[in-house]
């Protein structure tokens, strides 16, 4: 590992140790972020699978209740059915704090309730009214997923940089830093010899004088 280029004096030695100290200090915190980062992702991992299997499920029943809507009654009939909607909704966005990563949270706001089944019962078949009773069920449960989904997503993409961050300090800050107060050290030390020998070597000289 190459060492900083640095003059080998006591103070660079003192500033490279204190540094050394604030690097190994942040590695651990970033160590035990990364940790905590990995465990709430897997949390959210797992009620993503959850919620997805139900979504699909869900999705796949109010599908097979509208095709067979579908081949019961006209096309006509169905769009005429379902041209004017039972129910207005808003979505209200917002976000919060998992672990320093800002994710979305969403929330439906019902701002206008009308009836489920906007339409005469006697001209439509009772798979119309399962498939838009599921579907209307199901949008919460969507939102649900979209705002696990893209909290994933963010939290794995914050992961992979405290990774680099980690592995920066583990494998090229720290041990750069402790190569090179090992490198000034040492000089250090050759120095301080070299000036001991060079002490005794006058006091040597000056006692054959006399």
């Amino acid at each position: 590992m190459a060492k900083l280029n640095v003059n080998p004096t006591r103070m660079e030695l003192r500033r490279l140790k204190t540094r050394l100290k604030t690097a190994n200090r942040g590695h651990k915190l970033l160590k035990d972020k990364s940790d905590e980062m990995i465990r709430q992702f897997m949390i959210y991992i797992k009620e993503n699978k959850k919620l997805r299997d139900e979504v699909e499920q869900e999705l796949a029943d109010s599908t097979k209740s509208f095709m067979l809507a579908r081949a019961v009654s006209s096309d006509a009939i169905i769009e005429e059915a379902i041209a004017m909607p039972g129910t207005k909704v808003e979505l209200k966005t917002s976000s919060k704090n998992v672990m320093s990563v800002d994710v979305p949270e969403f929330e439906i706001i019902e701002s206008e309730k009308k009836e489920l089944y906007p339409y005469s019962f006697a001209s439509v078949t009772s798979e119309l009214d399962s498939s838009i009773a599921s579907l209307t069920n199901l949008l919460p449960k969507l939102l649900k997923l979209a705002e696990i989904e893209k909290t994933c997503n963010m939290l794995a993409d914050e992961i992979e940089k405290n990774r680099r961050r980690v592995n920066a300090l583990e494998y090229v800050m720290i041990p750069q830093l402790e190569e090179t107060i090992k490198y000034i050290t040492m000089k250090l030390d050759e120095n301080e010899r070299g000036a001991t020998i060079r002490l005794m070597k006058v006091k040597s000289m000056i006692e054959n004088r006399n």
